[in-house]
């Protein structure tokens, strides 16, 4: 793995996952930073130690869609 290109895993209602320590910019300026091998990034908004991942998309309530399928 090169690392000025890490690998990044997208998971099916769960958070983006990133190999190695990361930075994360923020829009309102600040930045986040993770010295973690596997950093969790949140993506649904509901993690309360955003922009980490704290597992809250776990207890969502399914979309109308998903609900009639």
């Amino acid at each position: 793995m090169s690392p000025d290109r890490p690998h990044r895993v997208v998971v099916t209602d769960g958070p983006l996952l990133v190999e190695g320590p990361v930075d994360i910019d923020l829009p309102d300026g600040r930045r986040v930073s993770s010295q973690r091998p596997v950093t969790a990034v949140c993506v649904c908004g509901r993690s309360a130690r955003y922009p980490i991942c704290d597992t809250s998309h776990r207890t969502r309530r399914p979309k109308k869609s998903e609900e009639t399928s």
